[in-house]
């Protein structure tokens, strides 16, 4: 029976893993779709056959291609490849059953996707520029610079498009207007093999007469202070890449590319880095200054751009999200502190900056200082390190000014304000508001649970510690003198951050740089890594090393993209083969340094290394992991003696473990709740009842504790897991809800609203925690929100990109009730459940062209079942 059409629908359909399919780099994208509807009018419906319809541009007729095939992501593109600047306009339909005419969705919308600049002659002579007066200081910070171009267009255009890019951070004006929603763009890429441009569309800022572009350039990563050792760490000039391409209504194109015709001036922006902040003096403000007729004054002198020889080798086009304002913060309250200084407090923790409405007299000088705590009611900054976190704002006593920076960004919840014209402009949410910036992913994942608000406020802090922290590289942290791409927490987290958002350009994009910065198999242990200190990152180190294994596994497990795992192999196959020292039995060299289980809650605050697990058995443990896992990888993608090679090599160094680590009554040299953990989730016993007693001993481990963590950095993301393995679930719900130091929720009850890097950031006492490393936005220890996900939510894949999935919750400890929702690339999931009287009732949406495997808690272990795509209710007796 052929459904009705209005019941059954595609949407979203997309380009590769692109979120606005403008300016890509892949001349013939893969496209995917994702189906819509009323589920229960599509029970169990699987796709045969899809048809896409391609409409290429200036009027062609469009292509049909019907193909037959149960695949609706990532199919491959049909048509002849893209050229660049060409766009192109998709739709696209599914069929079910054995013939086009039954159960078909009707024809999605139309989708465009549009090719970048696909090689160096597409950028027709346009060359990077810089300012002839530039002046470079080794570690003095530089004023930004402005660029500006007056061009003239005969006639109204058509359509308009801007390549951009810069070696620094740009914002680009056209008229007066800005162009495009992007910040802190391009980005921080390794610069010296990758640097993005971004495609935006103009045509609406340009018109018939004089025109105008304007571009300021700041310093940011490229060559700013980053890391621990000065500045201009990539090069030693802000330099501008651009290309504007004009079509009228008659097709005829002209360009306007950077040359030397281009002018360099400065203007109100004085300073902008990304540590310190940003000075801003309204009274050097070039007004109208990228708008035709302008005029600069006489102290303010233009000069002309210098043509330089950096290549174009090295550009590409983005793969993940630009980073851009997602949402406003509004602010809670000012605080009068015990010293008499005002505080605003925006009751959330997170990265971005300010947006000031303000009005006073000329000169005033207003000074924000960013912090994320207050310790003895005054701005904590001692955690900050080095960095000052301090933006300026100099006004011109010319009526209302409206500022935000450009070139810098913060990690805050609190902000000192001295200088502030309270007679002028009262100090409220209507003068200034919070702007949260992140890498613009898509929310892919949700969790709520009606029984227990404090698990919500826990996983709503692990959300808020991902978005301050996936800011084009995955950062530790984005408010002191550090916000470096490491390695280990990216591994650590992956698996809850695949969940939560769609992260699969943004980590297409961070792997190409870890591939490229990989030097005899070893990743640096921060990407992209400050070439001072390249040679000082460049250490083997287990479970920061080894996310060029894991990281790729967990994406293509979260999008079933074959091809990311593809070409990441090599990267992965040069770690484990040349990368990792080792003995003469393959395990890891007994003196190499390790992280180990780094901040494990008994390291002292002045040695996060000092760890109770040793850092020998923490890497040999893993060793045998990814070994393991590059064995997989292999077989996925059809390496077969690759994968049968890599599987006897972790089986020997399996044995290897034993012989070395553990005893003959199956006790482990460490036993550690990290000690106990790494064995049993990497199925390192030689006996499965040594396994069960290792599993026990955990267990009272833990009990004997008080049920308070005792993991860093390699044990607490495999924890849950490995108890709800060995059907000790309800161990970990005692776990997960300790509220007593140091657990998850200690820090909930000392009003955090992100995870913090210690368990003990903040004492008891609300003190801080002395040590140098005291973030109180860190996304490591988040990592629970996989098992939160899967455990008491109970969703987890089964098949890569969840083409088939599991659904089994598992009810425990004060929950009662929770909603799980998932994006897959097929649709979206939904598992409901409640616990009503004596039964566990749940409610699945399983999405078309998917499987779903249902396991129930309880003593109807008959009810489970496998089902296709619906709406389903399930019920079994629990007690």
């Amino acid at each position: 029976m052929a459904l009705s059409t209005s019941s059954f629908a595609l949407q979203h359909v997309a380009f590769e893993h692109h979120v606005t399919a403008l300016g890509i780099g892949e001349a013939s994208p893969r496209i995917s779709w994702a189906f819509e509807g009323q589920p229960h009018k599509i029970q169990n419906w699987t796709q045969s056959s899809y048809g896409l319809e391609i409409t290429r541009d200036h009027g062609s007729e469009p292509e049909i291609f019907f193909v037959n095939s149960s695949e609706s992501s990532l199919v491959p593109w049909p048509s002849t490849p893209l050229s660049s600047g060409e766009s192109a306009r998709v739709r696209a339909r599914s069929f079910g059953g054995n013939g086009f005419e039954e159960a078909q969705t009707p024809w999605s919308d139309v989708y465009q996707v549009e090719a970048g600049l696909l090689n160096e002659d597409a950028w027709e002579g346009a060359v990077f520029v810089s300012a002839e007066q530039e002046i470079y200081h080794q570690n003095r910070t530089r004023q930004p610079i402005l660029f500006r171009k007056s061009f003239k267009l005969p006639r109204k255009v058509a359509r308009a498009r801007l390549y951009i890019t810069a070696r620094g951070l740009f914002s680009a004006e056209i008229n007066g207007q800005r162009v495009g929603e992007e910040v802190l763009a391009p980005g921080w890429q390794s610069y010296q093999h990758r640097l993005q441009y971004s495609t935006f569309a103009v045509t609406d800022l340009l018109r018939a007469g004089e025109n105008v572009i304007g571009v300021q350039i700041g310093e940011g990563w490229y060559a700013g202070r980053i890391g621990p050792k000065g500045k201009n760490l990539w090069g030693k000039k802000l330099e501008l890449l651009a290309l504007l391409v004009v079509e009228d209504k008659d097709g005829v194109r002209r360009v306007v590319r950077t040359d030397s015709s281009w002018e360099s001036g400065y203007g109100a922006i004085q300073a902008s880095e990304i540590y310190d902040g940003e000075v801003y003096d309204f009274r050097k403000t070039q007004k109208e200054w990228s708008s035709p007729g302008f005029k600069s004054s006489k102290d303010s002198k233009w000069v002309p751009t210098v043509e330089t020889n950096s290549s174009l080798q090295v550009l590409a086009a983005p793969d993940g999200p630009p980073i851009r304002r997602v949402e406003t913060v509004e602010l809670q309250q000012v605080l009068t502190t015990p010293s008499g200084k005002t505080v605003l407090d925006f009751g959330q923790n997170f990265a971005g900056w300010l947006r000031l409405r303000v009005k006073g007299p000329k000169g005033t000088n207003i000074t924000l200082v960013h912090v994320e705590v207050l310790e003895n009611g005054e701005v904590a900054t001692r955690p900050l390190r080095t960095a000052k976190q301090t933006d300026t704002v100099i006004l011109s006593g010319g009526g209302v000014e409206t500022w935000e920076p450009s070139f810098t960004y913060h990690g805050f919840r609190y902000v000192q304000v001295d200088g502030w014209p309270h007679k002028s402009t009262k100090l409220n949410s209507k003068s200034v508001t919070g702007i949260a910036i992140h890498s613009d992913m898509r929310e892919t994942g949700s969790f709520e649970s009606s029984s227990s608000p404090i698990l919500n406020k826990l996983h709503d802090n692990i959300r808020w510690s991902m978005k301050s922290n996936f800011m084009g590289v995955p950062t530790d942290c984005p408010q002191r003198d550090e916000r470096l791409g490491w390695t280990g927490d990216a591994h650590t987290f992956s698996t809850t951050a695949n969940f939560l958002y769609d992260t699969s350009g943004f980590w297409r994009a961070w792997m190409k740089d870890v591939c490229s910065e990989q030097v005899n198999g070893v990743p640096p242990a921060v990407v992209p890594a400050p070439p001072t200190a390249l040679q000082a990152l460049l250490v083997p180190l287990t479970l920061w090393s080894d996310s060029v294994v894991s990281i790729p596994w967990d994406v293509w497990m979260s999008t079933g993209d074959a091809e990311l795992l593809r070409s990441q192999y090599q990267c992965a196959k040069s770690w484990i083969d040349r990368g990792v020292p080792r003995i003469d039995s393959g395990l890891w060299k007994r003196d190499a340094f390790q992280y180990g289980d780094w901040l494990d809650p008994a390291a002292p605050p002045d040695d996060p290394g000092a760890a109770t697990t040793s850092p020998v058995y923490v890497a040999d443990a893993y060793l045998i992991y990814v070994t393991r896992l590059l064995g997989r990888v292999a077989a996925a993608l059809e390496f077969t003696d690759d994968a049968e090679y890599y599987g006897a090599w972790a089986s020997n160094l399996t044995v290897a473990f034993q012989e070395a680590w553990t005893h003959g009554n199956g006790t482990v040299a460490y036993e550690t709740q990290t000690g106990l953990v790494l064995p049993l989730r990497f199925s390192l016993f030689s006996e499965p009842q040594h396994a069960e007693a290792a599993a026990k001993r955990l267990e009272d481990k833990i009990a004997a504790n008080h049920f308070k963590i005792g993991t860093g950095f390699a044990g607490t993301h495999l924890i849950g897991h490995t108890l709800t393995e060995y059907g000790l679930s309800d161990t970990f719900y005692k776990m997960l809800f300790q509220t007593e130091m140091p657990s998850w929720l200690y820090q909930v009850g000392m009003g955090a609203t992100t995870t913090w890097e210690r368990w003990d950031s903040m004492l008891p006492s609300g003190s801080l925690n002395p040590g140098e490393m005291t973030s109180f936005n860190h996304y490591s220890a988040g990592s629970v929100a996989s098992w939160i996900h899967g455990t008491v939510g109970g969703l987890e894949p089964i098949a890569p990109g969840w083409k088939r999935f599991r659904v089994r919750p598992i009810p425990g400890g004060p929950v009662r009730s929770a909603e799980t929702t998932y994006q897959t690339p097929y649709g979206k999931i939904s598992a409901s459940w409640r616990m009503d009287r004596n039964h566990f009732v749940l409610d699945v949406d399983v999405p078309p062209n998917t499987v779903a495997e249902v396991i129930l808690p309880g003593k109807d272990v008959g009810s489970n079942k496998v089902v296709g795509s619906g709406v389903y209710t399930f019920r079994s007796r629990i007690s």
